[in-house]
């Protein structure tokens, strides 16, 4: 099995060697600057590695926070703007910031690439990845003029990355990827591994050290229905109806709900940072703004992972939809029907269902959105790398998506995953307050404004 899933994954990575940004829709002609550069170099990096845009958005959003945090505190060492996390030295002042930026990023990037697990370290080789870091850092610098402003920005973005690799060192993200040893549940409602694969994905991200939470439980939402319950009768039956492949499963979604489903199959790391681009360009936020506004974001969204796996796997142990609708004639429930072939649109990852982890993600990053812009209503379009060939980011006529809100793309993510048969909606209402809490208590108390 393992030896499949890599093969999946180097065939997956073919697909999406693009920056994400590179497509004509998810481009715009606003400006950009350094950190958003290296943001979008960021989700390049993750393609190149297969973690995006499906594989192991664990390693993806650890992966952004790290560099954005190395980002915003060498670029507060130059002009204090914000509250650092992890690196404060005595300011300086006539540092260049782009050089700052550039050096915390590609410190960052290059040993976390590096330190990746097989199969995701094949990948890394495979494609190149660290060598392409290498020659955008080198073009970045290519690009400053010589001098001691240059060296000082080098020197401050080398040290603001040490600072958080050296964090972050032990922080559990060591964990293996694919148990196999799980214990599997036997009674109604209990997780067992999901169909199509011999293993629970990462249990052990529920442990590792998060970057905002005071553990990874705190913010941990009650139970999930009992499955005698009415309302867990109505919520198996929703995405019984809606979640279907429509091939060996019928399926109720309209053609809409399907393109739905499949938009935000995306990695969720992946697409709120591409969203945060799009908005940051059409707002015109600056280095200092950019680098507090990512931080924040990508602090909150590898917080949602952890915090979602505890719920999970420390939490509950929820049975996923599949199972529940497979094997419904063994539950209890008079109210519910079996359908031992029934069959997802995509196939359910190898996870616990509750809560949704990309639910959370998704109100964790729209809480941060808002909170930084002090508003929802913000309107954008995006697109994405996971509908099919001819209509994502890379193509040249890309399908897009445009929302008026932070909370309407919020919603949309949420129930793409009752649309695509992953998750009962229990698991995505409590998922997206679950991430609302997170967002917020990024914004509360970290990378706060001096001023």
């Amino acid at each position: 099995m393992r030896s499949l899933i890599r093969t999946l994954l180097i065939m997956s990575i073919a697909a999406a060697m693009l920056i994400p940004v590179a497509g004509p829709a998810s481009a715009r002609p606003a400006s950009v600057d350094a950190v958003t550069v290296w943001n979008a170099n960021a989700g390049r990096a993750a393609l190149d590695a297969c973690l995006a845009p499906t594989n192991n958005p664990l390693h993806e959003s650890r992966l952004y926070a790290a560099m954005h945090v190395a980002i915003h505190d060498a670029l507060n060492a130059i002009d204090r703007r914000s509250r650092p996390y992890a690196f404060s030295p005595r300011p300086r002042p006539g540092a260049s910031p782009d050089a700052a930026v550039a050096a915390a990023a590609r410190d960052v990037l290059v040993p976390l690439l590096q330190q990746l697990p097989a199969p995701f370290s094949d990948c890394v080789a495979a494609n190149g990845a660290v060598a392409t870091v290498d020659a955008a850092y080198a073009t970045a610098l290519g690009a400053i003029p010589d001098g001691r402003a240059k060296r000082q920005g080098v020197a401050l973005g080398q040290a603001a990355a040490a600072a958080i690799l050296v964090r972050r060192a032990g922080d559990g993200s060591d964990t293996p990827l694919f148990d196999t040893a799980y214990p599997q549940g036997t009674q109604p409602g209990e997780y067992r591994f999901t169909p199509g694969f011999d293993f629970a994905f990462a249990p052990g991200w529920a442990d590792v050290t998060p970057f905002v939470l005071h553990d990874s439980a705190q913010f941990r939402p009650g139970p999930p229905y009992a499955v005698t319950a009415k309302r867990y009768t109505a919520d198996f039956n929703e995405v019984k109806r809606l979640g279907g492949d429509d091939i060996t499963t019928p399926s109720a979604r309209t053609a809409e709900q399907t393109e739905i489903a499949l938009f935000w199959v995306e990695s969720a790391p992946l697409q709120w940072n591409r969203i945060a681009r799009t908005v940051s360009a059409d707002t015109g936020l600056d280095r200092w703004q950019n680098a507090r506004l990512f931080g924040l974001l990508n602090l909150a969204l590898a917080d949602g992972y952890i915090g979602s796996f505890d719920t999970k796997y420390h939490g509950y142990n929820y049975w996923r939809p599949i199972t529940a609708i497979q094997t419904a004639d063994t539950d209890g429930n008079p109210n519910t029907s079996a359908d031992p072939t029934w069959t997802p649109l995509v196939l359910t990852p190898p996870i616990p269902d509750y809560d949704s982890a990309h639910s959370v993600e998704g109100g964790a990053a729209a809480q941060v959105l808002t909170r930084f812009f002090g508003t929802d209503r913000i309107g954008f379009t995006t697109c994405s790398l996971t509908l099919p060939a001819g209509s994502t980011c890379d193509d040249a006529s890309p399908i897009v998506r445009s929302y008026t809100s932070f909370s309407q793309a919020r919603e949309e993510n949420g129930v793409s995953r009752i649309l695509v048969g992953f998750h009962f909606r229990k698991a995505v209402d409590e998922g997206i307050d679950h991430g609302r809490q997170i967002g917020n208590r990024a914004v509360d108390y970290f990378l706060r404004p001096v001023h």
